[in-house]
């Protein structure tokens, strides 16, 4: 289908809100927004000003640099779990590579990529790295709350976001030096929980695919980021919120540059529906699992046989 159409992702402004709910008119007005676009688009762009614009300034530079280093220097981003560190261009995806930082609100370990990647030191790079993982996870946070609330699951709420963590994951898209479309990542859900999602410069590439199939391309106001339901949001929702599948399309002759931060369960965490959530109407969807074994999965052949691999992992 034409990736081009007249749909648009839902705006949701957050600039006036906090986790304190201080303004709370505001914050059910906008819960009300958050729940209906992630149950009819599984995301939505919003607006969310608490990042400062010298933060976003110095991130593009500091991915410019880091993406400039040399091949063996990035693969030392090394994790427990390969899927977590560097990952470089490939067939299915010749223009990509990133770089993951673990528990990125947890400065030390922030630093400890930083050694490995600059074992001279180069404190800038964790200092705003950490930085914008702290201000994003804010309005994660949020949304998360909202949604719990929306459902009527709120009593879960501590247990929810005690039992996960953080990923920031930096990318690079190389130009593809031509005006014709070419692929910077296949379309994919995402495996976690939620995914917010930031284009650091002007290349645009987002496209998402809406529930009749419809491909939107997506063109972000300035300095506003994209919310995606994650896998594992969608399991422990019981389906009641939608995961949209998404790719990037690169074209032109200038490299594009994303960060995304993923909240994603801790490890040994079991995903599990409510048992407020499954009824009659509703009848379980997916088995519970845990997280790691999934993306363990997720990453095999086999799973990419499936166009939703997580039904094929554990649905009911």
């Amino acid at each position: 289908m034409d990736s081009e159409t007249t749909v648009k992702l839902p705006v949701i402004d957050f600039n006036s809100l906090d986790l304190e709910c201080k303004n709370p008119n505001k914050w059910d007005e906008v819960k009300s927004q958050v729940i209906k676009a992630l149950q009819e688009y599984g995301c939505f762009e919003a607006l969310f000003d608490k990042v400062p614009l010298d933060l976003r300034k110095s991130l593009l530079v500091l991915l410019k640099e880091t993406f400039d280093l040399p091949l063996d220097t990035k693969q030392r981003n090394v994790y427990e779990n390969p899927f977590y560190g560097y990952i470089g261009k490939g067939p299915r995806s010749p223009l990509y590579e990133s770089i993951g930082i673990d528990d990125a609100l947890v400065l030390e370990k922030v630093e400890s990529l930083e050694n490995n990647l600059w074992p001279q030191g180069y404190p800038t790079f964790s200092k705003v790295m950490n930085a914008f993982s702290e201000q994003v996870s804010e309005l994660d946070q949020m949304v998360r709350k909202m949604v719990l609330e929306s459902l009527g699951v709120e009593k879960y709420l501590n247990e929810h976001m005690n039992s996960s963590t953080y990923m920031l994951r930096v990318m690079k898209y190389s130009a593809p030096q031509t005006e014709d479309a070419k692929l910077g990542v296949i379309q994919h859900t995402d495996a976690g929980i939620t995914t917010i999602l930031y284009q650091i410069n002007e290349v645009e590439g987002l496209e998402i695919e809406t529930k009749d199939g419809k491909w939107i391309t997506y063109h972000p106001l300035p300095h506003s980021f994209v919310v995606f339901v994650g896998d594992c949001l969608h399991a422990w929702t019981n389906g009641r919120l939608y995961n949209a599948f998404h790719k990037v399309m690169i074209r032109g002759n200038e490299a594009r540059y994303s960060a995304a931060l993923f909240a994603r369960p801790k490890e040994g965490y079991i995903i599990k529906a409510p048992e407020e959530l499954v009824d009659e109407e509703h009848p379980l969807l997916f088995k519970p699992f845990d997280f790691v074994e999934f993306v363990n999965y997720f990453h095999t052949e086999e799973a990419q046989k499936h166009r939703i691999p997580l039904k094929a992992y554990c649905g009911v």
